[in-house]
């Protein structure tokens, strides 16, 4: 100060202590079966339904969390269930920290797999938290992870699977105009590659040589094949080649990520950052994907994405676009988000495309709510 004196600042004293931490008090898990709008039908099977298991955590500050998983196929509905209520009574009066539970519940599993059902159930419970955090702190994931809600570049994947070639261009057109999308995924890995090239141009008919379009082998072929078939549809402008092969080749990717000039893309089936890195060092992957259920939900996807910033990867989410929403807006090399509308039906005021972008809801936390008449009316006993 000017006249030679110091200044003190007084620490502000209070009586009340530290706020007392927000802990678990309940959690529900209950599943349900919806329709399809669209069969799903590739190379992993046909689906007519799907499967959703939610979840509920209640936490002592009367809030309530919310996520779900989606594990494909109805008969493993009880497995995953059964893991979930197995790590949930373990978390009753914890504090309500995804990343505590992220790592305890990994080290309590880690005998029985750090895979698999195991991680579903952690990516499940771990959304579900993250949600309750946004809730209590009034603001949504975006904007709780450091980041902001507002459009996502996205593709629509919610059609154009391996069924009649003369349907795929009607189907193309009704996709397009369901929010404006001028990106989509095409399903392929026929038996002869005259096919997949029929189903391109039926697509490009439909909606016109501009579209940005993906396509996806779910895995159709082995790695003799791949090499030959991406060659044979290298001049075909495709955005990329998700999954040719299957997706624990690491070998396979590598050699055939040397051959190919279209990006391939892979992924969904990564559990974790370790796999990514694993791809990456082998130099087997341009583009990557994180899927929420097998990535380690929110916890899981930060960490990978760290992973593909650094890296240089363009990261995309694979389904669960209303979480992805949020994430890929705080994603260091955030590429696609992929949209489909398959939890829609057992959604309250679900979010809607527009001009082929996606944003978050912009309510504290994930934004989802359930709609509780269509949960009944879809529910099924676990």
């Amino acid at each position: 100060m000017s006249n030679g004196t110091t200044a003190t600042i007084e620490p502000k004293v209070t009586l009340d202590g530290p706020k007392p931490k927000t802990t678990i008090q309940r959690i529900d898990v209950r599943a349900v079966i919806v329709p399809l709008r669209r069969p799903v039908i590739a190379g992993i099977g046909r689906f007519d339904t799907w499967p959703l298991i939610l979840v509920d955590i209640e936490t002592s500050g009367g809030i309530r969390g919310q996520s779900y998983v989606a594990p494909y196929r109805a008969q493993a509905v009880p497995a995953v269930v059964a893991t979930l209520r197995d790590l949930s009574a373990t978390l009753i009066g914890q504090p309500v920290s995804p990343v505590a539970m992220f790592e305890g519940a990994f080290k309590a599993l880690n005998v029985v797999g750090a895979a698999g059902i195991s991680v579903i159930a952690i990516s499940a419970l771990d959304m579900a938290l993250w949600d309750a955090l946004g809730k209590e702190a009034g603001v949504p994931l975006a904007e709780l992870l450091g980041g902001t809600v507002g459009p996502v570049r996205s593709y629509k994947s919610n059609g154009l699977w391996r069924h009649s070639v003369s349907t795929l261009a009607q189907e193309a057109r009704e996709l397009a105009d369901e929010g404006g999308f001028m990106a989509m995924k095409l399903r392929l890995g026929n038996e002869h590659v005259r096919d997949d090239i029929a189903a391109i141009n039926a697509v490009r008919d439909g909606v016109g040589g501009e579209i940005d379009l993906m396509v996806d082998f779910n895995q159709a072929l082995g790695l003799g094949d791949a090499v030959r078939r991406c060659h044979e549809l290298d001049d075909q402008g495709l955005y990329w080649f998700e999954e040719p092969i299957a997706y624990d080749n690491v070998r396979g990717y590598s050699q055939l990520a040397g051959k190919v000039r279209t990006p391939l893309q892979m992924g969904e089936n990564y559990y974790g950052g370790r796999d990514l890195l694993t791809f990456l060092e082998a130099g087997g992957v341009h583009y990557a994907m994180g899927d929420l259920m097998r990535i380690g939900g929110v916890t899981g996807w930060m960490r990978t994405a760290a992973i593909a910033g650094a890296a240089g990867i363009q990261f995309s989410n694979h389904l669960y676009p209303e979480i992805a929403a949020h994430l890929l807006r705080v994603s260091p090399s955030a590429h696609w988000l992929e949209w489909v509308d398959w939890a829609s039906p057992i959604l309250i005021d679900p979010l809607a495309p527009s001009n082929g972008h996606v944003s978050a809801s912009r309510l504290p936390g994930i934004g989802m709510a359930w709609d509780e008449k269509a949960v009944a009316r879809y529910a099924i006993d676990v």
